[in-house]
């Protein structure tokens, strides 16, 4: 689904999930989510052990990072989407209230500060915001989402290119019309019925004045 969905190109882009409080399964390095198979996938520890053939992704660091910042995440989905991928290039976070869908269910998606790819930096970056939001865009790299499951991270990813997409477009329109603050405090009510326990408070349409 990641390839069919173009939110990656070539080799680019992992996934992995807990399968237990110590291991996990994520894909292997130098293969195109096109081309994977069952037994392409990488067994391993949350403390990096290979248990099994195979080599996993050098952003391996980044998912173990954000499973040991917060434990209560069980998959993680780093993927490419260009849109998503467009305004971490720009530094621009999607933070604007402009959908019902995206205030409630997935919040604003910051941007962490740019960190060479595979690195400790970025492990670190990304994980630093793992409590508090569904999601953040990689400084000139791409988007990570994280869930309680694999379906949930993945969704959240749609949602993330989504996002930037209607955003992009509305900017294109021109016109920047967003939810107002009472309709964005009824919102995140329901996101807390609903289960949603991160995301933060978008920009909504008194924050511009």
């Amino acid at each position: 689904r990641m390839n069919t969905c173009g939110f990656v190109a070539a080799n680019d882009g992992n996934l992995s999930v807990k399968v237990s409080a110590t291991e996990l399964w994520a894909t292997p390095t130098g293969v195109s989510k096109g081309f994977m198979t069952e037994r392409s996938l990488v067994r391993m520890t949350i403390d990096g052990e290979v248990l099994s053939e195979g080599k996993p992704s050098s952003e391996i660091k980044m998912h173990l990072a954000v499973f040991r910042a917060n434990p209560e995440i069980r998959a993680v989905v780093h993927a490419h989407p260009p849109i998503s991928t467009a305004f971490a290039a720009a530094g621009v976070a999607l933070d604007r209230a402009l959908l019902q869908e995206g205030a409630m269910l997935l919040g604003v998606i910051p941007v962490a500060p740019y960190a060479p790819p595979g690195s400790a930096e970025l492990a670190d970056g990304a994980a630093a915001y793992c409590r508090d939001y569904n999601g953040v865009l990689l400084a000139h790299h791409g988007a990570v989402t994280w869930g309680g499951d694999l379906t949930q991270a993945f969704y959240r990813m749609e949602s993330v290119e989504y996002t930037a997409k209607v955003t992009m477009y509305s900017r294109l329109m021109g016109f920047d019309r967003l939810l107002s603050s009472s309709q964005v405090d009824e919102l995140l009510r329901l996101r807390e019925a609903w289960g949603v326990t991160a995301g933060g408070r978008p920009i909504c349409e008194e924050d511009k004045k």
